[in-house]
């Protein structure tokens, strides 16, 4: 994104009562992002959700002087902004309709890694879950994830750390700007964080780490990741919130199983009841469920020759032979499909010899 158009969509952000939503209309309908400042009233407001408010508050003065301002931050401090259509935004954040338009990111990442997955869990984490958490990253080392949390106490800053032990890319989700860290203990882990990884947000630099944000900073978590693992919670907090984000967006969600009487086992053990969340004991059974190996030795699926299709499969093969390999998530939207039916027409093409699954939940034509 050229810097003149960035300055606009910062301004954009800065508008009262402009949220992600209302702003990604705006820039589908706009050409480009100063055509939404230009526009006259009469225009704006032919534009569904646009009303009278949200057109005087687009024509606040001083929203530029703000934009230029947190430029002139971003370019100090080697911020890095991710534009929603850029290439390096996430792909999997993308696909979820309250995706932000913009993150702020600081570090060395690549948020479209093959395997993501997003670890949550209680700020008052036992001995039974800490144990479980270094055992479980220790083994996935050969798998080679990005690892993402919140930075928060608890799981969240235990995963970040034995990530980073054990060399794994990982990156925290902030419920706040860049210009300060919350909280401030946690400071000292934001160098080592950074050489392999870093961190990530969707606020400007000056906003706080109020309430409302860390809810909003849950559902990036989740939507970042091809999988949620809740390793430890109570019947209530903020990493059940993550685990129904994800839910939600259909990504699959794990939790480790605790005895009925621990507290904080309480909401894992819930999410496996009702079924929200396959039961997780270990690296393998995370690498079963997101297909992240091939089994070995299996006999081959042969190609069937002059086979019958229906409309939708002949569609996603068709889609899979152009664009090459996709993932789950894009391919039912390429082909404007549910997620549930194609998965199930996925398996019907791949039991038929046309097509092939991999890892991370991508899929390519045989």
């Amino acid at each position: 994104m050229r810097h003149s158009e960035l300055l606009y969509v910062l301004a954009l952000l800065k508008a009262e009562g402009i949220g992600n939503v209302i702003a990604r209309k705006l820039l589908s309908h706009f050409e480009n992002p100063s055509d939404i400042f230009s526009a006259k009233a009469k225009d704006l407001a032919q534009i569904h959700g646009i009303g009278n408010f949200r057109i005087s508050a687009l024509k606040n003065k001083s929203l530029l002087k703000q934009a230029e301002k947190e430029l002139v931050y971003m370019q100090e401090t080697a911020v890095t902004p991710l534009f929603i259509s850029d290439e390096a935004f996430p792909n999997r954040l993308r696909q979820c309709s309250d995706a932000p338009v913009l993150l702020f990111t600081s570090g060395k990442m690549n948020l479209n890694e093959q395997k993501v997955i997003s670890i949550v869990g209680t700020r008052r984490m036992t001995n039974y879950g800490s144990g479980f958490l270094k055992e479980f990253i220790q083994e996935l080392v050969p798998y080679n994830p990005l690892i993402v949390s919140g930075f928060a106490y608890g799981v969240d800053i235990a995963a970040h750390q034995f990530a980073v032990q054990n060399s794994l890319q990982t990156v925290g989700v902030l419920a706040h700007g860049l210009a300060d860290i919350y909280p401030k203990v946690h400071k000292k882990f934001i160098r080592p964080i950074s050489e392999n990884g870093g961190l990530v947000t969707e606020f400007f630099s000056d906003v706080a780490p109020d309430k409302e944000h860390f809810v909003r900073r849950n559902r990036i978590v989740a939507g970042l990741a091809d999988a949620t693992i809740v390793i430890e919670s109570a019947d209530r907090g903020g990493s059940l919130i993550t685990a129904n984000f994800a839910f939600d967006y259909s990504r699959d969600v794990f939790a480790v199983p605790g005895r009925l009487n621990d507290k904080f086992s309480a909401g894992c053990n819930h999410l496996i009841k009702c079924q929200k969340a396959a039961l997780l004991t270990s690296v393998a059974d995370l690498v079963y469920l997101l297909n992240w190996e091939q089994k070995k030795n299996a006999p081959a699926v042969q190609k069937q020759l002059f086979v019958e299709l229906k409309p939708d499969e002949q569609t996603l093969y068709d889609t899979l032979y152009k664009t090459g390999k996709l993932q789950l998530d894009d391919l039912a939207i390429h082909c404007d499909l549910p997620v549930h039916k194609t998965a199930v027409l996925l398996l019907e093409l791949e039991l038929k010899g046309l097509v092939l699954p991999l890892p991370g939940k991508f899929f390519e034509a045989i």
